[in-house]
């Protein structure tokens, strides 16, 4: 088990070079935000379109299949069945039912004692509604019982093919707002999580260092510490490979020792694995001793102090043309992509 390779999560692909690599941080970071904003109030085609743009950004790039294939394959699945227990889920929606008939008349009609024919208005008669008068050619009035209203109206033709109620077998239903539901929790998932993994995919912690610090500058005027907010980031991402690879190297220390679990019980097993991530932490702690001892071997004493230029921004012509594509991608945002109300 080889989680370096299996669960790139938050990793740098150094080789090869794809043309995400050469794109300026600053271009790929607004790319980003745009791709966590835009499902915002957006409709069901438009979530499903911003899936499909992240899936053929990976293949136009030419990212080796190794690097992408599994973990697109759990967010999919994942993706899928967070569909379908949404989708079948209640959709809580309470809908009120009223009487077709006002309650005075219902009232009216329960009383035990009616008045008169002759004095009771027309529209109270219930014999209108149940009847059809008709003249034949004596000029006498004949009635003729007319069939049920239920009848009738289930016979009359719909006016539209709207349904709201799409799949019903019990215990399964499926309607139109929980279908809707479905497609927004999936597609949100898989967008935020790929989106942020293919970032990092293919930007260097010094160049997403460098792109942050000059976007967050204008904040120095407010005294906010910007330098150290970049370096605690810096040190952060690269700190995600370390901690992958020391879970992977005490997984494998426990595979070699053949533990039999089934011997142990559940108490034992709960001792065996606090003693792991209580070794874990120690491991961390002491890979974050070994990171500040070599910053201060190399006089580095403060951020403001010790300069480090991270890595060199320049735009070019790649990137504007990337800029000119998200403008693209912002202005179909807001002529297709926004919900109806």
């Amino acid at each position: 088990m080889d989680l370096l390779r299996s669960l790139p999560l938050g990793l740098y692909l150094e080789q090869p070079q794809t043309w995400l690599h050469k794109l300026d941080p600053r271009v790929k970071l607004a790319w980003l935000m745009s791709f966590l904003l835009a499902p915002l109030l957006a409709n069901p085609l438009w979530r499903l379109f911003l899936v499909v743009v992240l899936v053929l950004l990976t293949l136009i790039a030419m990212i080796p299949f190794r690097v992408w294939r599994q973990q697109m394959a759990w967010l999919l699945m994942l993706g899928f069945f967070v569909f379908l227990l949404t989708a079948i889920a209640p959709d809580g929606l309470s809908a009120e039912q009223q009487p077709r008939l006002p309650a005075n008349e219902l009232a009216f009609a329960q009383q035990s004692a009616t008045p008169a024919a002759a004095q009771r208005p027309v529209w109270l008669d219930p014999r209108r509604w149940l009847t059809r008068d008709s003249v034949d050619a004596n000029g006498e009035r004949q009635s003729e019982q007319q069939p049920n209203q239920q009848a009738l109206t289930e016979s009359l033709p719909q006016p539209t093919a709207y349904n709201y109620v799409l799949f019903k077998q019990k215990p399964f239903l499926v309607t139109r707002r929980s279908l809707d539901l479905g497609v927004r929790v999936s597609t949100l998932l898989f967008t935020l999580i790929y989106s942020t993994n293919l970032f990092l995919l293919t930007t260097a912690p010094e160049e997403i260092t460098a792109g942050l610090e000059t976007l967050m500058r204008p904040l120095r005027r407010l005294n906010w510490p910007v330098t150290e907010i970049v370096l605690t980031l810096t040190l952060s991402l690269r700190f995600i490979p370390l901690v992958l690879e020391e879970v992977q190297n005490l997984i494998r220390s426990v595979r070699t020792r053949a533990i039999n679990w089934k011997k142990l019980g559940f108490r034992g097993a709960i001792q065996v694995w606090m003693l792991i991530a209580e070794r874990l932490l120690e491991n961390l702690l002491l890979r974050a001793e070994q990171i500040a001892s070599a910053m201060k071997v190399r006089g580095f004493t403060s951020p403001n102090q010790h300069r480090v230029q991270w890595h060199q921004l320049r735009l070019g012509r790649g990137d504007w043309l990337a800029l000119l594509a998200l403008l693209g991608l912002w202005g179909a945002r807001l002529i297709w992509g926004s919900e109806v109300s």
